[in-house]
């Protein structure tokens, strides 16, 4: 007797196993959006057979699983496309991600703009083609003899474990060797679009040889596809890397190198803007104190950390490591050096919680792949801090660190769009990490604990831990759907151990504390990033580097707006003046453009009345107030920090 429960709350039962498909239809649950299953939790075909009690969830091209299984059908036409046209061609790996599909592939012909056209065309003759999509688990001497002239695939199969199991899926003439799950055919992929090109290595290891990754998107219907390439091109328009060069807010140079950008003067305006209210709101309302470290230091530091064992590659190390002698290291994180700070006092219990502030340049070897402006790069500065405590302060501690951040994404306008990640470690892969399984476990649950009593909604995440701890991710993504951490909150019960970093107890016996590791506002230039795209440059008033343009009609009108710029500006608004030979309606054009929040237009008639014509960003002409009528309501906009 097979017992199946579906998430619906419906119920089947057969006397021998049937498959999903069987099971589904037979309960009126099947439907053209339905092409996958959740068979207790797991990916699986509707094909799949049921042999015992289960329970399912039809998945639909709604379904983030749903979306990964039909996206990975699309690489693999890609790959059958590709060995049609270029049958010499050695395929990688293929996968599904969340925002659409790859294939890594070794070929003498590079994919060109025209050759992906010539691709994708192939690719739909595929998709009318409706090949039946059929698994099969082969042995290893049969999985290598089929694989014979594809090199990475045998290299692949060398790599499995004795007992694995070698899957593999045919598509006509096309055959890949995969774990799935897949579609029936590929006649279900209806819309696809074939993105670009780019370099991938490899493995990710930049040893190896450079393939060509060809990126792609797949979708149920061409309308969604055209919806799709419509909000991708509203994207590029919100680009950070697009509108905050045009902007002025950030350049970058060859000569100076990849993935270290200048900030121009509008740039470095909203940097310190921003780091002032982070530090003047950690300094008075939640009591940290500030220091400052070098950017640099011996690789001993380094080495009681546990930064040069697990994280050297990601360094930045002058010299050669090897060599006798001093070697110094650019720092990747502040945390060993606040810990000097510490250790160069003695401490009792009474004197925790101690937080430390700082905000800090860090240096992270990227990959020339990953780095994008400013959301990843080689140089950049955090609102970094941490916080050492006794084990009894922990919860309340972290609580005040959710709680600070909340504060702070919500007074810059991005609370909205944040999303919450439990990284905990990958007991399957201890060398990555320092500790014992029992101070993982420990460390884990208490920040599970804090998490579940903050009511704090979040995923789990295995293998996204620090090396030292597990990490609360506040994740966002950008205007193309790529999602990078904005802040982290860590529990670390393990460096001031290594550190020999310890308190007087009120017994008087020496204890090792608890740290946080926390970032409040995270990355600035990451930040600064995110806000560009948020409200495509248009900052809120609080925000933006100028808040205020001054424009006077004519020369006579100069003097005027000089004295109005004054007023407004010891007020402490950011106020320039436009006063060149230009008309009117081309001053006000530039402004617009520049995302300047208020116009203020002077002729004859303001002049003479001590008032200026109000123009707001985004509304247009607001009426004449009184010079003093406008301060009062600048004013009140920037201090309450509204976000329009």
């Amino acid at each position: 007797m097979v017992n199946v429960k579906f998430s619906n709350g419906k119920t089947f039962s057969a006397d021998a196993p049937v498959t999903i498909y069987d099971a589904a239809k037979a309960s009126d649950l099947i439907d053209k959006t339905v092409f996958a299953a959740l068979l207790n939790g797991e990916p699986a075909e509707l094909t799949q057979t049921i042999s015992g009690d289960c329970e399912i969830q039809l998945l639909t091209f709604a379904d983030r699983e749903g979306k990964l299984i039909f996206r990975h059908t699309a690489s693999h036409i890609l790959a059958q496309a590709v060995l049609r046209l270029f049958p010499t061609a050695k395929l990688d790996k293929g996968p599904s991600t969340d925002n659409g599909f790859f294939y890594d592939i070794d070929c003498d012909t590079s994919f060109s703009p025209d050759i992906l056209k010539q691709i994708e065309a192939e690719m739909n003759k595929i998709i009318k083609e409706n090949l039946k999509i059929e698994r099969s688990v082969l042995s290893r001497a049969d999985a290598l003899e089929l694989m014979k002239d594809q090199p990475y695939k045998v290299e692949k199969i060398n790599s499995l474990p004795d007992d694995a199991v070698l899957s593999f899926y045919r598509q006509g003439e096309f055959v890949d060797m995969c774990t799935g799950p897949h579609l029936f055919s590929t006649g279900a992929v209806k819309a696809v679009k074939l993105i670009q090109c780019t370099g991938a290595y490899h493995d990710n290891d930049r040893s190896k040889k450079m393939l060509q990754r060809i990126n792609g998107v797949a979708f149920p219907s061409k309308q969604e596809l055209n919806d799709y390439l419509a909000a991708v091109e509203e994207a590029k328009k919100r680009d950070h890397n697009k509108i905050g060069r045009e902007l002025g807010y950030f350049t970058t140079s060859e000569y100076i190198g990849q993935g270290l950008p200048c900030l121009m003067p509008k740039g470095t305006k909203l940097f310190q803007i921003l780091n002032r209210y982070v530090q003047d709101k950690e300094e008075y309302e939640y009591g940290y104190v500030m220091t400052k470290t070098p950017l640099m230091a011996k690789s001993d530091l380094y080495k009681i950390s546990g930064h040069w064992d697990h994280y050297r590659d990601g360094m930045f190390v002058l010299g050669d490591p090897e060599a006798e002698g001093e070697v110094l290291a650019l720092r990747p994180m502040t945390c060993p050096f606040q810990y000097q700070v510490y250790l160069a006092e003695k401490h009792s219990y009474k004197d925790l919680p101690i937080r430390y502030a700082e905000t800090s340049t860090l240096f992270r070897n990227e990959d020339s792949g990953e780095m994008h402006g400013l959301i990843r790069v080689r140089q950049f500065t955090i609102s970094e801090g941490h916080l050492v405590l006794r084990p009894d302060q922990l919860e309340e501690e972290f609580k005040n660190c959710v709680k600070l951040l909340k504060e702070i994404m919500t007074d810059v306008g991005l609370i909205g769009d944040l999303s919450y990640r439990l990284s905990k470690w990958d007991p399957a892969d201890t060398e990555k990490y320092i500790g014992t399984p029992e101070e993982w476990d420990m460390a884990e649950g208490l920040m599970r604990n804090i998490l579940n009593n903050i009511g704090l909604e979040f995923t789990e995440a295995v293998g996204e831990a620090a090396f030292y701890g597990p990490k609360l991710d506040v994740q966002m993504k950008n205007v193309h759907g790529k999602e990078d951490t904005v802040v982290t909150i860590q529990v670390d019960l393990m460096l001031a151990r290594q550190f020999n970093m310890t308190y007087t107890d009120s017994n008087g016996q020496q204890q090792y504390p608890y740290i946080i590791h926390r970032t409040s506002l995270g990355c600035y230039e990451r930040t600064i990033a995110y806000l560009l795209e948020k409200f495509a440059g248009a900052l809120p008033l609080w925000l933006s580097p100028e808040q205020i343009r001054i424009l006077p009609i004519g020369d006579d009108q100069a003097e005027y707006a000089e004295n109005v710029r004054k007023t407004l500006a010891k007020a402490g608004l950011r106020v320039k003046c436009d006063t060149r030979n230009e008309k009117i309606g081309y001053k006000i054009r530039a402004a617009q453009l520049d995302k300047v929040p208020y116009m203020l237009v002077i002729g004859e008639k303001e002049m003479n009345s001590d008032s200026v014509a109000v123009r707001e960003r985004g509304t247009g002409d607001i009426g004449v107030m009184t010079v003093s009528e406008f301060m009062a309501r600048a004013l009140e906009e920037n201090n309450n920090k509204v976000i329009k």
